[in-house]
């Protein structure tokens, strides 16, 4: 079995953000060689997440008002998470949103159902973090 590992580096310039990383996902699919077997893409920070949806922009508008109604940002006094930060709201929000997707790889391919895209979700930005793509197979 062949494995391999590659970790995609973001910088966002919002707190909250959306991105689609299925292009680079992909082409670490590609670089690894692969053909059959499993990818995994997980967040390596604890205030972001990795999902798997549509990229429509009223769907992520929907996530953004959805999250905050269900872990608003403030007041950060809410939370008692927040003495020396001001992210609690993120922690809740990855653990809303996820930490990581598995996508089957089939013919040297990410296998995704209609519409389906890989996302990093950003919580806690303004700074540099990343995500770990580990990939086995033959």
């Amino acid at each position: 079995m062949k494995h391999f590992r590659q970790e995609l580096w973001f910088s966002t310039s919002a707190r909250r953000e959306f991105i689609n990383i299925t292009p680079e996902v992909a082409k670490c699919l590609l670089e690894s060689g692969i053909q059959e077997g499993l990818c995994l893409v997980n967040a390596m920070h604890i205030t972001a997440s990795v999902f798997i949806n549509d990229d429509e922009s009223g769907l992520h508008h929907d996530f953004e008002l959805w999250l905050e109604k269900l872990a608003p940002h403030a007041p950060t006094s809410q939370y008692r998470h927040n003495g020396f930060e001001d992210n609690a709201d993120g922690h809740l929000k990855r653990q809303i949103m996820g930490r990581e997707v598995v996508v089957a790889v089939t013919g040297g391919k990410l296998d995704f159902g209609p519409w389906e895209q890989i996302f990093y979700g950003e919580f806690d930005g303004r700074r540099k973090k990343r995500v770990l793509v580990k990939i086995i197979g033959e």
